[in-house]
C-alpha cells in the first residue's frame, strides 16, 4: 500500500530553510564569539576606535587573515561595525562593555563556554532521551562551570547586595548585625563571597553536590579574604546540615534541580521559622544539575 505524502508549499519550505539558515549562521557565530574571546580579539578592540585586521592581529599576536575572515563574521552578525571606505572594524562601546568588561552587569561572554559545554554533551543528552535519565551538573564539560559563574557573577556583583537582599523584609538589617545563611547550590561560590564581602558580621555556609565546584569556591574565598567566615562543603540540596538558619539562598539552580521540591522542602525544618528564601534568576539558564 503506497503511502500518500501532502503537498509542499513551496513558498513554506523556502520560508522555513532561511530560517534554518539563520539558526545555523548563528551558531557558527557564536562559535567565533568564543574564540574571539579567547584570543583576547574584543580585548584588542575596546576602546580602539576603527582598526585594521593587521592591528589586532599584531596586538594579539594572531594570524591576519584568519582575523579578517573573522572580523568578517563579526560584521555581518553586527557585532562590530564596518567602514567599507576605510577598510577598518569598531568595537561600539556598547558591545565592549557586554564582550570584555567582566565587572559590566552587561557582562555576557561567559555564556558562551556553557554553550560549547552543551555541544560536547549530545551524546550523553541524547541516552536521556532514550532512558529517561536526566544529566547531573558534574556530568558536564568543566566549561560550564566556568561559564555558567562568568554569566551569572556581574549580575550577582550588581544586585544581590544592592537590592536583592534589601528587597526582603527585615533581612539586611539581620545580615548587618550578624546572621546565619546557607547558599544552597552555590556552585563556584560567587553569590555566597560576595555577600560575605557585603556582611562582615555575618556567617555563611556554601553547599554545591559538585566536588570541584566547592574546591574552586574554597579558592576563591581565601584569595577574597573570607576564609574565616565562610564555609563550603560538599553536600545535595536534601543533605545539608541542619543549624539554624536566618537566611536560604538558592541562586540560579533550584529550578534545575532533578527535585526542586524536595530540595526546598528541609528549609521549612532545618531553618529558623522566620528564615526567608531568597532565589533568583535575572536570566535563563542552561543549567541542567540533578541532586
Amino acid at each position: 500500500m503506497q503511502t500518500q505524502t501532502a503537498p509542499i508549499d513551496e513558498q513554506r519550505l523556502q520560508d522555513f530553510l532561511g530560517k534554518a539558515v539563520t539558526d545555523l549562521s548563528a551558531a557558527v557565530t557564536c562559535a567565533n564569539i568564543l574564540v574571539g574571546a579567547k584570543l583576547g580579539l574584543y580585548g584588542a578592540m575596546a576602546g580602539a576606535g576603527p582598526v585594521s585586521p593587521g592591528t589586532v592581529a599584531q596586538k594579539t599576536g594572531t594570524n591576519e587573515r584568519l582575523v579578517h575572515e573573522w572580523l568578517n563574521n563579526q560584521a555581518a552578525a553586527g557585532y562590530v561595525s564596518y567602514d567599507a571606505d576605510t577598510g577598518r572594524f569598531e568595537l561600539p562601546a556598547e558591545h565592549a562593555a557586554a564582550l570584555t568588561d567582566e565587572d559590566s552587569p552587561a557582562f555576557i561572554a561567559g555564556i558562551y563556554d556553557s554553550l560549547a559545554a552543551i555541544w560536547r554533551a549530545d551524546g550523553r543528552l541524547a541516552r536521556g532521551f532514550r532512558d529517561g535519565t536526566g544529566m547531573g551538573w558534574h556530568e558536564h564539560d568543566p566549561r560550564l562551570f566556568v561559564g555558567t559563574e562568568r554569566f551569572f557573577r556581574p549580575g550577582y556583583r550588581t544586585n544581590l547586595t544592592t537590592s536583592w537582599i534589601p528587597a526582603l523584609d527585615g533581612v539586611e538589617e539581620k545580615l548587618q548585625r550578624g546572621a546565619i545563611v546557607a547558599d544552597v547550590g552555590c556552585d563556584h561560590g560567587a553569590s555566597t563571597i560576595i555577600m560575605a564581602q557585603a556582611y562582615p558580621l555575618s556567617r555563611f555556609y556554601g553547599f554545591d553536590y559538585h566536588a570541584g565546584s566547592i574546591e574552586t569556591a574554597r579558592e576563591r574565598a581565601a584569595v577574597a579574604g573570607v576564609s574565616e567566615r565562610v564555609t563550603f562543603d560538599v553536600a545535595a540540596a536534601q543533605d545539608i546540615p541542619a543549624r539554624d538558619l536566618d537566611l536560604v539562598c538558592f541562586f540560579d539552580c533550584l529550578h534545575d534541580m532533578g527535585d526542586p521540591v524536595g530540595a526546598a522542602r528541609p528549609r521549612a525544618t532545618r531553618s529558623s521559622p522566620t528564615a526567608p528564601c531568597c532565589s533568583s534568576s535575572p536570566w535563563p539558564t542552561t543549567r541542567s544539575r540533578t541532586t
